[in-house]
């Protein structure tokens, strides 16, 4: 993949962010994102191309230019990992490199697929992330959800790296959805109206605090329309902007 720093790899991203993406969550510490796609193909068929992110990954979003060399093992402790052939032209014939991108947690098919780890810059971080990726039949398909935590200490600004990482998710739900065939989602969120001036002083509000994002965790992973736990998404304060090295990846 190309070399980018945070800012570059965050306009890059924003350009292909679907509607439907968003940040449920951001603070000082780590940050939330989440996006949803229905497809027409049964749960099976889903869980099937999900663990085979070779014939649906971003090529641009690789170390080695080329998402074939993509492979996932569905189990417990299983990687979602990446060759990097060997290049004749530098003289390293048979030295194969490889990327971990996750660790495995949670393989159940049909169902849910739960992988643990830094995707893209984040690797050169000491931070990690949780990417749940859950499937639930609808009437003409299944529905997927996915949702990427990510938490601990890293030298980029909360707002720019939270775009960054909330885009490259998109763009490889879109291209998993695209394999199957999306179709409209019957739970898709309406769009938001315009914003309203904000009430005078000492005025009532006349609208409901809107409601708190669900979450893929727990034992109703599958219930995507359960409210999750109460939690205010806060933006942390700027911080120095970071100088990432070479080998930046997403």
């Amino acid at each position: 993949m190309n070399r980018l720093t945070a800012a570059a790899f965050a306009a890059a991203c924003l350009l292909a962010t679907p509607a439907q993406a968003e940040i449920v969550e951001l603070a000082d510490g780590g940050f939330v994102t989440r996006d949803a796609a229905a497809v027409g193909a049964d749960p099976q068929a889903v869980w099937l191309a999900l663990i085979s992110p070779g014939d649906w990954w971003s090529d641009n979003h690789t170390w080695s230019g080329d998402s074939a060399n993509m492979m996932i093992t569905p189990q417990g402790g299983g990687c979602f990992c990446e060759r990097i052939p060997a290049q004749e032209k530098d003289g390293a014939i048979g030295l194969d490199g490889s990327v971990q991108h996750m660790i495995v947690l949670q393989a159940n098919p049909r169902k849910v697929l739960r992988m643990r780890g830094a995707l893209g810059p984040l690797q050169s971080e000491p931070v990690t992330g949780v990417l749940t990726i859950t499937l639930k039949p609808i009437e003409k398909g299944t529905r997927i959800v996915w949702e990427y935590v990510v938490g601990g200490f890293m030298r980029y600004e909360p707002e720019v790296i939270a775009k960054a990482v909330d885009g490259v998710m998109s763009q490889q739900l879109a291209g998993l959805a695209g394999k199957l065939g999306r179709i409209p989602d019957p739970e898709a969120k309406p769009a938001p109206e315009p914003a309203e001036a904000a009430p005078k002083e000492g005025a009532a509000p006349d609208k409901e605090p809107a409601e708190k994002p669900a979450r893929a965790i727990g034992e109703d992973f599958l219930d995507d329309g359960a409210a999750g736990e109460d939690a205010e998404a806060k933006v942390s304060p700027p911080k120095p902007a970071p100088k990432p090295g070479d080998g930046d990846a997403g």
